[in-house]
């Protein structure tokens, strides 16, 4: 058995919020409590490591991850930061450069046209002029649809298929068989994808991701090969809890799938009803403001649903959609209605279902969510992007609907259970991001405490994955040692009418302290993350 001891520091537990030492033994929780009672506890560890004002707290879950397309935009062009069509085809021209002989096709993530003095993505035609006649794959932020170059679009038959336009935007099916193109990786470089992508995450004080695997994302066998890679903590790497985005009739047909893929927690994620807000693809009630003949596109039927729901549920799994416009979400409910009116209502709130987004909720939905025992896994950092006044979602749906989205107070203050993700590549894997955005929300009356949305970031990706009964996302005796140390600029409490107070003995008050989430703070800086007992990230050695 091994021990480390963490010692002058804070520790976030709410077993003991003013503990300022906690031990960890195989694995394990094993004793959290002051420094002078660590004093007998330091000669007995095997490492102790003093925190010098750093503070512990429970690892962070990323509960909605595409680690294969996280770990190409690492790789690939970052158009995040262009402020123009024309800065973007620089980007592209000068990586066109760089670009060593032989190599695949040049790839590019996170342009946001909206944004653009010209108002629209680059052609085809300039991608050829600033690439030199190279393939090359540019993704919109959300990843529903893309530019490509005429190499790429020859080369796959792009034009032949449903959602080619001929400036090389392309949706739909002509998306999904260029986004195909760049994932022709051999086993071992898919492999290596996948660590640095984890790597990545690890860095950022996650300790388990839920990765949302669909056949337009990434392979079966890719998915089969990170549950086996990160089942132990020996891996070093981050826990993958799997999800599958392929769509079920029968029982037998979610059986099959899941003794294809052993360890898989649920059939579902990536499995899309509509599209994203940004491409005009989110099924809508009503058109959108900015393309007034447009309602979106519904890929999923309520009987689909319905049908997918029961077969799940049967199987013993979770179900789950990618959900985001209201008619899709309407769509959704009435299926998973059908469902509880053959399996039961209580079977179906037992399975734990979810659904990814789910920006739109008006009363009627939230109750039915309610109702039907649906858990919710949400992108904070989606309003922080795209909900500011006279932002993207104001464009697309004008500031009335806009200000209804992403209602992260009324989901909590209703009960759902609610986990935070990145959707990463389409936001940066960056949970602090994420906490602060969810406390800093565009409309203040959907803001949530930072306590309720680190616990969303932490103990909620435990929760939504029915792993929350084992202790983990909390610092406890006989928890999992899943956990982070940061560095930070200023520790506070929350007082329970939502003030916050710099940290002391006296204003601690029985509450656990967090790092600031002010607009002027600093983020904390991740200086190791624990998985199991096990370092994933030391920046402390």
């Amino acid at each position: 058995m091994t021990s480390t001891l963490y010692r002058h520091g804070v520790v976030h537990s709410s077993a003991d919020p003013f503990a300022e030492a906690i031990l960890i033994a195989d694995g394990a929780v094993a004793w959290l409590g002051a420094d002078d009672t660590a004093d007998g506890l330091a000669e007995k560890a095997d490492e102790v490591v003093d925190l010098h004002g750093a503070i512990v707290t429970p690892g962070f879950v990323d509960a909605h991850v595409h680690l294969l397309e996280t770990a190409l935009a690492l790789d690939g062009v970052d158009l995040s930061g262009a402020r123009s069509l024309t800065a973007a085809l620089d980007l592209v021209r000068a990586a066109a450069a760089r670009r060593p002989e032989g190599a695949g096709p040049l790839l590019g993530h996170g342009w946001q046209d909206q944004d653009w003095p010209e108002g629209r993505p680059p052609s085809r035609q300039e991608l050829d002029a600033a690439a030199g006649g190279l393939p090359v794959y540019l993704a919109r932020a959300d990843v529903h649809s893309a530019v490509v170059s005429s190499a790429l679009a020859d080369a796959r038959g792009l034009s032949a298929l449903p959602g080619w336009r001929d400036d090389g935007l392309v949706t739909g099916a002509a998306h999904h068989e260029a986004r195909d193109a760049t994932r022709d990786l051999e086993p071992h470089e898919r492999l290596a994808a996948y660590r640095r992508a984890l790597g990545h995450a690890s860095a950022q004080g996650v300790v388990s991701v839920h990765e949302m695997s669909a056949p337009h994302i990434d392979t079966r066998a890719g998915l089969r090969a990170l549950l086996e890679l990160t089942a132990g903590a020996s891996s070093g790497l981050p826990l993958v809890v799997g999800y599958r985005g392929d769509l079920c009739v029968t029982t037998d047909d979610a059986r099959a799938l899941l003794a294809e893929l052993p360890g898989l927690t649920g059939i579902g994620g990536d499995l899309n009803v509509d599209g994203s807000l940004g491409s005009h693809s989110a099924r809508l009630r009503h058109p959108y403001t900015d393309l007034p003949d447009e309602l979106g596109v519904l890929h999923l039927t309520a009987e689909q649903v319905a049908n997918h729901v029961a077969a799940v549920t049967r199987a013993g799994l979770q179900a789950g959609f990618h959900v985001i416009g209201d008619a899709a979400l309407d769509e959704v409910l009435l299926g998973v209605r059908a469902a509880a009116d053959v399996e039961g209502l209580a079977a179906i709130g037992a399975a734990g279902h979810r659904l990814e987004h789910v920006e739109m909720v008006d009363a009627a939905a939230l109750a039915a969510l309610v109702l039907l025992g649906v858990r919710a896994s949400v992108q904070p950092a989606f309003d922080a992007a795209w909900g500011a006044p006279g932002g993207l979602y104001a464009q697309r749906l004008g500031p009335i609907r806009a200000a209804g989205l992403n209602p992260f107070a009324d989901l909590a203050g209703a009960g759902v259970p609610l986990a935070f993700g990145s959707d990463t590549p389409v936001t940066p894997l960056d949970p602090w991001a994420g906490v602060r955005a969810a406390y800093a929300h565009h409309q203040a009356d959907q803001r949530i405490s930072v306590r309720a949305a680190f616990r969303a970031a932490t103990r909620g990706g435990w929760r939504l994955a029915g792993l929350d009964h084992t202790g983990a996302g909390e610092l406890r005796v006989g928890a999992p040692a899943h956990l982070a140390v940061w560095a930070c600029d200023e520790l506070v409490v929350q007082a329970p009418e939502g003030r916050f107070t710099a940290w002391s003995a006296d204003a601690r008050a029985g509450t656990p302290v967090l790092p600031s989430m002010a607009p002027e703070a600093a983020p904390p800086t991740c200086l190791r993350t624990v998985r199991d007992g096990v370092t994933l990230y030391d920046r402390m050695s």
